[in-house]
């Protein structure tokens, strides 16, 4: 069984002073990665504080949670990322997702396309990264991108290429992730609307991705990483967890006319609700029951006496 591997977000900071210090805490109580979001809204632009962090601290890895494909030609980050990864001394892991945030693409002028346009712009901006990563020059030509006889460069330091966290609620990125990623992300799919799945959330709805996972993986599932994040209620640290529960239930009912159980809600990978005690077990019960081993914590402070139970674990 191997160690978790913990991941949290630096809070909110907005200078290099406090972006250092949380690097250095992450570093400190055991977080292997520290993450930053990508949104167009206030804050710090991910690409430059990952520099700023891995340049704080000696060990920790830095990567994001994850990138909006659609705001970046790949060719463009790969050269950011090959350089944020030959100046950390191959630290960086890259989350990347398909987007999802339709106001974000209304206000910069960007079409927010079908889900199947994004999701197959990932695929192709994926292989465009691993292209520009691999060595020599190479040639891609898809409905998306093209690219001709280009020799990116700088190459990253990790060979053959940094890992890749890619995830999704909905099977068809749940199996690219599963083909292409060396972390998947278990997306639950909670939001009011036409996509709206509540089951998502619960242990059963988890499941049910791993066995999508399990059967696009094939042979190389063994070697995946699957990873759980807080989703739905905030981290909340509390030896009283039915009064929260009925929260999230109610919750639940009124954004999606679903009733979940307060059973289902506390046993769900993506709620984060109970003691320390009671968040450690559970934790490690669904990595010897569901395979899950990267946890995303939320952000530094929450659960730093959570990680430092865990960390090396």
């Amino acid at each position: 069984m191997r160690p978790f591997q913990l991941l949290a977000g630096p809070g909110d900071v907005s200078d290099a002073r406090g972006l250092a210090a949380a690097a250095r805490r992450a570093e400190q109580i055991g977080i292997d990665v520290l993450v930053l979001t990508d949104h167009l809204i206030d804050q710090l632009a991910p690409i430059v504080a990952m520099t700023a962090a891995a340049d704080a601290t000696e060990r920790l890895g830095v990567g994001t949670f994850v990138f909006n494909n659609d705001l970046r030609h790949p060719a463009v980050l790969a050269q950011d990322l090959g350089s944020i990864d030959v100046l950390s001394g191959g630290r960086l892991q890259i989350g990347i997702g398909a987007g999802w945030n339709e106001p974000e693409y209304v206000a910069i002028g960007t079409p927010f396309e079908p889900v199947r346009v994004r999701q197959a712009r990932l695929a192709e901006a994926i292989a465009v990264l691993k292209g520009c990563f691999a060595d020599g020059p190479f040639s891609f030509e898809g409905a998306h991108y093209t690219v001709r006889d280009y020799d990116a460069r700088p190459k990253p330091v990790q060979r053959p290429h940094p890992p890749f966290l890619i995830g999704g609620g909905g099977r068809r990125t749940l199996e690219l992730a599963a083909r292409e990623a060396q972390v998947v992300g278990l997306a639950p799919r909670i939001l009011s609307g036409q996509r709206s799945e509540p089951g998502s959330i619960t242990g059963a709805g988890t499941a049910e991705k791993i066995g999508w996972v399990r059967d696009a993986a094939g042979h190389h599932f063994a070697d995946l990483r699957l990873n759980v994040y807080p989703s739905g209620w905030p981290v909340t640290v509390t030896n009283e967890a039915r009064p929260v529960a009925r929260q999230l239930v109610d919750r639940f009912r009124r954004r999606t006319g679903v009733e979940l159980t307060e059973a289902e809600v506390l046993e769900s990978p993506h709620v984060f609700v109970g003691s320390i005690d009671g968040l450690e077990a559970k934790i490690r019960e669904q990595r010897e029951r569901l395979g899950i081993d990267s946890i995303m914590v939320g952000e530094l402070g929450e659960l730093d006496a959570l990680v430092e139970r865990l960390a090396g674990t």
